[in-house]
């Protein structure tokens, strides 16, 4: 019953992280901009949003974007960006797949709990391959934006990616850690024994009733 518990926890908490990864993959907002000072940037209202594929201007009557024509020209921050969170977003549709058939509410058919303990164990890794693929990006992205003057707070992207990156690590984890391979084995192992104890200990019931039909004959 634990088992199942942590591997539905850690298959809903790599979803979640997942979705977020997606979500932040897909949106501009990572980094909030401002090429002057702060009195002026509230002066004037107006701010930019940084992200790997647009860079938007946001003010009170105007909100437009210009998307990174050249792509061989861009900061090395935001081409890995764009490649690992491209990645990990590609990566996590399988690993939510193999999760999904390992669930114990989920049945291919007459398969053992070892099967399913795999596959556990291999969408765990997955996730934790997507968390890492997240993580560099995350981290890297504000450092390299950072470096460009003028003011920068964090934006709803980079949030996302942040949170998406944790649910997908401690769910794959989880899901790793999940396993009762030597469980199931020890008790295969008692059921051989078992049945061995069984079987020697029926043939020697004829055995023992020829003995005494034996002894009685020669009385």
């Amino acid at each position: 019953m634990a088992n199942s518990c942590l591997q539905l926890s850690g298959f809903l908490l790599s979803s979640l992280g997942w979705l977020g990864i997606v979500i932040a993959t897909s949106t501009n907002d990572w980094v909030i901009m401002c090429k002057y000072g702060a009195t002026t940037c509230k002066k004037l209202d107006e701010l930019q949003s940084k992200g790997p594929w647009e860079e938007c201007v946001i003010s009170t009557a105007l909100y437009h974007c210009v998307s990174y024509t050249q792509i061989l020209e861009l900061p090395a921050y935001i081409q890995t960006t764009r490649a690992l969170m491209i990645i990990g977003s590609i990566l996590g549709l399988p690993a939510v797949v193999v999760l999904l058939m390992s669930m114990p509410c989920i049945s291919l058919g007459n398969e053992v709990q070892s099967s399913k303990n795999k596959r556990a164990i291999m969408g765990g890794v997955l996730m934790t391959i997507v968390a890492l693929c997240a993580m560099v990006p995350t981290i890297w992205f504000p450092i390299g934006a950072n470096q460009e003057p003028g003011l920068m707070s964090f934006g709803f992207s980079l949030y996302t990616g942040w949170v998406g990156t944790i649910f997908c690590l401690l769910g794959g984890v989880m899901l790793m850690c999940s396993s009762d391979s030597s469980t199931s084995s020890s008790r295969t192992y008692q059921d051989n024994n078992h049945f061995y104890y069984s079987k020697q200990g029926g043939g020697n019931l004829p055995a023992a009733s020829s003995n005494n039909h034996a002894k009685s004959a020669h009385v």
